[in-house]
């Protein structure tokens, strides 16, 4: 049996992370995964209700969140992918992510369409991969 050398974060300002962990660092190269973030608060409420803009800047404030946490920012997240119900509002998606982001320079991304996500209300889950400097 070995011994994991992965870091498990769970950030405080986050929703309760049940059955899985929000950050996990891969060393030596410090390579990070950030969970799929949704438009959940802390007490696992919908941010934004029906509308996808609302959810993706929740679910990019969420994000952010997790960054801040391991030192990191925008221009260190080498991967994105996102979940949702609504793939070809594309658009209203990258509106809402540069918004958050303060910037139109985006990593390496996939969209794909998903039929539901874990929490009943939510349209979009957003997960990024992080190289840590």
């Amino acid at each position: 049996m070995s011994t994991s050398t992965r870091e498990l974060i769970n950030p405080p300002a986050l929703h309760p992370a049940p059955g899985f962990s929000h950050i996990s660092i891969a060393p030596p190269d410090r390579v990070t995964y950030i969970a799929g973030q949704v438009a959940l608060a802390p007490d696992f409420s919908v941010i934004g209700g029906d509308d996808l803009g609302e959810q993706t800047r929740a679910a990019m404030e969420n994000v952010k969140v997790a960054l801040e946490a391991i030192g990191a920012g925008w221009g260190d997240v080498v991967r994105r992918t996102i979940y949702t119900l609504r793939p070809t509002q594309y658009e209203v998606i990258t509106a809402a992510i540069e918004d958050v982001q303060g910037s139109d320079r985006h990593p390496a991304q996939t969209i794909v369409g998903v039929t539901g996500l874990a929490v009943e209300g939510l349209l979009i889950e957003i997960e990024v991969t992080v190289h840590l400097p």
